[in-house]
């Protein structure tokens, strides 16, 4: 995905030259579009762009961190205030014009959209098996989308038609929707060609959405199918295509678009692909020192202590962490003039609102901050990191889960993970072990808020968050959504 772009436009224009009495230079003619199995396989690029936007200002990472137990943006006195904007996710105190949940709609359904109309196009060809593979594709990352959409808004239109499209389309129940994708997904693999590729959808991708679904079936169609989405994970085990790293830190360098953990990735390029800049809102400012950026961070996000507390000493995940004295690229120790100490992360986090009334260090230089994933020397203000959406760990931790909920053992699998972070097996693995475990390895990668959610945690008291209502575990239709289409306001 990272060059897809630049093979997609490379093959129209070369071929857009077979006929120069056409005079097109730059593009082929609609009537000749597209000519063989290559240009075929082009078509879906489109479809995976909107994800570019999912851990930037389209919101839906912070509506799955942010709203957690894991991870907080606090104000830092003039700082990060914006409005409550943060702070509302926190106390899950939004409403339906809240930035992130506003965001977080409107790129998942220009994926449905693109998807729609290529499902069509693709539909006047012969079908053959590129062809066939293609549609197979396109569905499949369409029922991706409507996964993340019922997952965050409940009920939601689901239209699966382009040029007829109602224009005003009704609510669908979130059940019919979790049934229609299951049915679809389950349909097109078989269509799938083999693939080794990361960025888009593989047998693997699609085995691995089947197992979220499933695992998730309760929530979203009120009957549990945990036998299905130990299946869906044998699956993807079964193709023997992924495994775990050495290093629990591995799947997150900066060159980790071949590593064999990610299953399904959004391809990130600090120069071609830009969108992967959490590290500049969870790094202190002085950071630029200690990696040698071009940009100073903006010192934001941190880990709430509690969960910073689940983690032994010696888990090797531990080192995802930033804490302590930092130094510069040269060794030495960073002092922070403005707060007039040495630079000494703390994990403590005093308050949501660090106000004026608190010093001057504590408002610049508590809670832990993130490098989970790797920031190189020299980072600028977006990271060539790609961001696994499916990864192998995760595999394993719901198989395990769905094994414990039908009464069966999952040690197996935890301590696949946990001897791999160097912490000690556990035995008789039981929900509770599960969901810290799950928070410990799958930590700022956007699953918190769904699992809190299935473990019936989500709306449960903690730190500055008070306990809230059922109703709190989907977010609200946008209002401008509702605005353009007042039946989805009932």
């Amino acid at each position: 995905m990272k060059n897809i772009w630049k093979i997609f436009l490379l093959v129209l224009i070369l071929s857009s030259c077979t006929d120069l009495a056409d005079k097109y230079y730059d593009r082929l003619p609609a009537d000749k579009y597209p000519e063989n199995a290559l240009q075929i396989a082009l078509l879906p690029a489109p479809v995976y762009t909107p994800m570019r936007e999912f851990i930037d200002n389209s919101g839906w990472w912070f509506c799955q961190e942010l709203t957690s137990d894991e991870m907080v943006g606090p104000t830092r006195n003039t700082d990060w205030d914006d409005g409550g904007k943060w702070r509302v996710l926190h106390q899950h105190a939004w409403g339906n014009t809240t930035e992130a949940i506003s965001n977080m709609w409107d790129p998942m359904y220009r994926g449905v959209v693109k998807a729609n109309e290529l499902v069509e196009l693709l539909g006047t060809f012969p079908q053959e098996a590129p062809v066939l593979a293609t549609i197979a594709q396109v569905k499949i990352m369409r029922a991706y989308y409507y996964y993340l959409l019922m997952d965050n808004y409940g009920d939601v239109p689901y239209v699966v038609t382009f040029a007829n499209a109602d224009p005003k389309p009704l609510k669908t129940p979130r059940a019919e929707i979790f049934n229609n994708l299951v049915t679809e997904v389950e349909n097109n693999i078989k269509f799938l060609l083999p693939s080794s590729s990361k960025t888009s959808v593989t047998k693997g991708m699609a085995f691995s959405l089947l197992a979220k679904l499933y695992l998730n079936a309760e929530v979203y169609s009120g009957t549990a199918q945990w036998e299905k989405a130990e299946a869906a994970c044998d699956s993807v085990i079964a193709l023997g295509q992924y495994g775990l790293e050495s290093e629990p830190l591995a799947p997150f360098v900066t060159e980790n678009s071949g590593s064999a953990e990610n299953i399904f990735t959004i391809p990130y390029d600090e120069n071609t692909y830009k969108g992967n800049n959490l590290h500049m809102r969870t790094l202190h400012y002085l950071s630029n020192l200690t990696y040698d950026m071009t940009v100073g961070p903006w010192n934001g996000f941190c880990v709430m202590e509690d969960h910073y507390n689940t983690y032994n000493d010696s888990d090797k995940r531990k080192n995802g962490f930033m804490v302590g004295q930092q130094y510069t690229s040269g060794g030495a120790k960073i002092f922070d003039q403005v707060a007039g100490v040495d630079l000494i992360i703390k994990p403590n986090l005093p308050a949501l609102k660090i106000d004026a009334s608190y010093t001057s260090d504590e408002i610049r230089n508590t809670g832990a901050r993130v490098i989970k994933f790797e920031i190189k020397q020299g980072a600028t203000d977006n990271l060539s990191n790609d961001f696994p959406i499916f990864r192998y760990a995760d595999i394993l931790l719901m198989k395990a889960e769905a094994r414990v909920r039908q009464g069966k053992n999952g040690d197996e699998f935890v301590n696949l993970i946990r001897t791999r972070a160097g912490v000690p097996a556990l035995s008789g693995v039981d929900l509770t072990a599960l969901l810290a475990e799950r928070g410990r390895e799958m930590f700022w990668e956007a699953h918190r808020r769904q699992d809190l959610i299935r473990f019936g945690q989500f709306n449960k008291a903690w730190w500055e968050k008070d306990a809230s209502s059922p109703e709190r575990k989907t977010f609200p239709i946008p209002q401008w959504v509702i605005d353009a289409n007042p039946n989805l306001g009932n």
